[in-house]
C-alpha cells in the first residue's frame, strides 16, 4: 500500500511485523474483527529518539493534525480508580478535566501515572497505543481524529508508529467518540 501520510519510503501492513510491536498491540491486531481490514493499519520504523510528537512530526513530515496522542487517565470517585485512555490529535490536549471527568462519571480526573499507565496497558511510555488497551478501559476518541482518512499513533513502543484509518480508532473495543475531546 502507498504511504497515506508523512515521508516514509514504505509502510507495509502492521500485521505482517507483529514482532516489531508490543505485545499487547500484536495481540490486538492478531485478533483484529473490525469493518475495518487489519491490512489497512499500517507500521513504519522509526527512530525511538524521535519519537515525541513535535520532533516526530518534523522529522517524518507529519504536520500535528495528522498525528494522534494517546493519554491515560485515572478518574476517582472516592476510593475508585477507573482508568481510561484518550485519543486526541497532537496540536489539541484532551479536556480531562471537564469532558473526560464527566464521561467517565468520576469526582476528579487527571493523568495517570507514568508507571501506572506502562504498567497497566503493557506499553513503552511515549509510544502508548490505543490498539491492545485493557479490555476494561473506556476508549475516549475526538471525533476529529476518528474522521481523519489517516492519523500516526503509537506502536506501543517508541520505536515505530503505526498508520491508521480514524474509523480504525472508532472501531476499538471500548471506544465512544465524543466531539469536543481535543480542544
Amino acid at each position: 500500500m502507498s504511504v497515506p501520510l508523512g515521508n516514509f519510503a514504505e509502510a507495509p501492513a502492521a500485521v505482517d511485523h507483529l514482532g516489531l510491536l508490543a505485545p499487547p498491540v500484536a495481540a490486538a491486531l492478531t485478533a483484529w474483527k473490525s469493518d475495518v481490514p487489519v491490512e489497512q493499519l499500517l507500521y513504519v520504523d522509526t527512530d525511538p529518539d524521535n519519537a515525541d510528537t513535535a520532533v516526530f512530526g518534523e522529522v517524518y513530515g507529519v504536520p500535528p493534525e495528522r498525528s494522534a496522542n494517546c493519554v491515560v487517565v485515572a478518574g476517582k470517585r472516592g476510593q475508585d480508580v477507573t482508568l481510561a485512555a484518550c485519543v486526541v490529535l497532537a496540536h489539541t490536549r484532551a479536556d480531562v478535566n471537564g469532558l473526560v471527568r464527566r464521561q467517565l462519571g468520576v469526582r476528579k480526573a487527571s493523568f495517570a501515572p507514568m508507571d501506572t499507565a506502562v504498567g497497566e496497558s503493557g506499553m513503552e511510555y511515549g509510544g502508548i497505543s490505543p490498539v491492545g488497551l485493557p479490555d476494561s478501559w473506556p476508549l475516549l476518541v475526538d471525533a476529529a481524529a476518528a474522521a481523519a482518512p489517516y492519523v500516526v499513533i503509537g506502536s506501543g513502543l517508541r520505536r515505530g508508529k503505526l498508520l491508521v484509518p480514524g474509523a480504525a480508532l472508532a472501531a476499538l473495543p471500548n471506544a465512544v467518540v465524543l466531539d469536543g475531546l481535543g480542544a
